[in-house]
Parts: structure tokens; C-alpha cells; sequence
């Protein structure tokens, strides 16, 4: 089982699952994965909280037709079209919120990379969104009415 772990994507993961699979569900970014280097290392991306400590999440709604969330400053939002090869966002726009330079990079980064995704893979309830430049946005699966209860405290 071991060799499984470092297999992108990984062994017994669903690629680029249906959006029913995805309906309603929300997930936050915990690791983002640089292109490998020269000699095949794989680096990381720092991935610091965004203003307000909100974190970078993603959401699809109950319909299947719209994916939303956070770059950790601004909210977005992107339409969801579906065909026999899977499916793709288009009409990804956001709000224009001032952020910190380094923030306001990260979401540029981030945006780029939802626009420009390879592959989308399910692995129970991890998501990874693997880009035409081989990064890879790790996702862990949040509980939808977790938003809601941090929103009210």
C-alpha cells in the first residue's frame, strides 16, 4: 500500500468523477504541489491563511451547475459545463477586493490554475485538481454546514 501513496493520482482514485459525485460538497486547500524541478523533486507552495484567517475553498452547488468559494480574500465563482469526457469551469469571475501583494499573487496563482486544470481526482474525501503545468491543488473534503457555523460565531 505504500507505493500507492506517492502515485499521483493516487490507486483507487475516481478521475475526473462525474459533478453528481461533487454535488454539494466543499473543500479546503491544504497542499499545492509546484511543478517538479530539474531533478523530479516535487516542492510545495506555502499555502498561508488568507485575510481573516479564511482559508482558499471550494464548493459545488446541489445542482451540479456552478462551483464557488474563497481565494482566502475574495469570493468566486465559475460555471460548471458537463460532457461525455467530463467536465470543465467556465466564466470563472471574482470579486476585486484590495489584498496584500503576496495574497493577491496567490489568488492570481490559484485562479490561473482552476482556469487552466488537467484532470480532477476523487480519493474518498480528498480532491486533487492537477494542472496543464503538472501543479497540483490538494483539497480536503469540510463538512457544508461547517461555513455556516464558523459564519455565525
Amino acid at each position: 500500500m505504500t507505493a500507492c501513496a506517492s502515485v499521483i493520482p493516487p490507486c483507487g482514485a475516481k478521475i475526473s468523477p462525474p459533478t453528481r459525485e461533487l454535488r454539494n460538497t466543499q473543500w479546503e486547500l491544504i497542499r499545492w504541489n509546484l511543478t517538479p524541478n530539474v531533478n523530479g523533486e516535487v516542492r510545495a507552495r506555502q499555502i498561508p491563511q488568507g485575510e481573516s484567517s479564511n482559508p482558499i475553498q471550494i464548493a459545488f452547488d446541489a445542482n451540479g451547475e456552478r462551483l464557488s468559494g474563497s481565494t482566502g480574500c475574495n469570493r468566486f465563482t465559475a460555471q460548471i459545463s458537463e460532457d461525455e469526457r467530463g467536465f470543465t469551469l467556465e466564466k470563472i469571475a471574482s470579486t476585486k477586493m484590495a489584498c496584500s501583494p503576496q495574497r493577491m499573487e496567490l489568488e492570481n496563482d490559484f485562479l490561473y490554475e482552476l482556469n487552466d486544470y488537467r484532470t480532477i481526482v476523487r480519493d474518498g474525501d480528498r480532491l486533487l485538481v492537477i494542472g496543464r503545468d503538472r501543479e497540483v491543488l490538494s483539497f480536503a473534503q469540510r463538512d457544508v454546514n461547517q461555513k455556516s457555523s464558523t459564519q455565525n460565531k
